[in-house]
């Protein structure tokens, strides 16, 4: 069983010429955010989402490259 749940991908594919990729989850009760480059997949940000505002997320990078390998998936 994974320890989150993708709740959405969003594909900005026209945001200054560059594509990204973001996939909005769930982990431990909390709304996580990480956004990607669409090209390579590399970390542009994460955040999480806690008492109305949004704040730099660390995820350990078995996760990352789980939502990584997900998200590949899905494009």
């Amino acid at each position: 069983m994974k320890e989150y749940e993708i709740n959405q991908l969003i594909i900005d594919d026209d945001f200054a010429g560059e594509e990204y990729v973001t996939a909005d989850f769930f982990h431990q009760n909390n709304n996580f955010s990480i956004t990607f480059k669409k090209a390579d997949l590399e970390i542009i940000n994460t955040w999480i989402f806690k008492d109305g505002t949004s704040l730099p997320a660390y995820l350990p990078d078995h996760m990352i490259e789980s939502i990584r390998g997900e998200v590949k998936e899905r494009l």
